[in-house]
């Protein structure tokens, strides 16, 4: 069991886009049991590839008990809206905030193997896979709020984060 150190905000790696993963091989599978073993630690939802310091288009989930991957994820059918629930992130520790997604979301992607995977995720999935999507985008929850929310955010990101 590899549970991998989690990237904090201020490294690069966080910041840039996720290449497309091209070989469905072993070294894929074996990142893919990382960032599954490194998602079943307590209190973790989801980690991206970048949070670990590699940037594939590759993530792993832990919702509802469940813990599944996904590679080179496309997000559709976004319908609804959650913007009363908090959101956090292991590479933004300490911080929470009220963020807005969608209610329901379809991710189309890959499985390790390289077969098609199909997730219709709605409430908690749905945020989460959405939250894991923007790392691989190098979009952070942090960069959707607006307002207040954003300035107090960016305020107490200063202060819990060393540089």
């Amino acid at each position: 069991m590899t549970v991998r150190p989690i990237r904090i905000f201020g490294d690069p790696v966080l910041r840039t886009e996720a290449d497309p993963v091209t070989d469905f091989d072993a070294s894929l599978r074996e990142l893919v049991k990382d960032l599954e073993d490194t998602v079943r630690e307590p209190g973790r939802a989801g980690v991206a590839g970048p949070q670990i310091g590699v940037s594939l288009r590759v993530f792993s989930y832990n919702v509802g008990g469940v813990v599944g991957h996904m590679v080179n994820p496309v997000l559709s059918d976004f319908s609804g809206t959650q913007d009363d629930e908090e959101e956090g992130c292991l590479s933004l520790p300490g911080l929470g905030y009220v963020t807005p997604r969608a209610y329901a979301v379809t991710a189309t992607g890959f499985d390790q193997h390289g077969e098609p995977l199909v997730i219709k995720g709605e409430g908690f999935l749905a945020r989460a896979l959405q939250h894991e999507t923007d790392h691989l985008d190098g979009r952070l929850y942090i960069d959707t709020l607006v307002g207040d929310v954003r300035r107090q955010a960016l305020r107490e990101l200063r202060r819990v984060v060393p540089r």
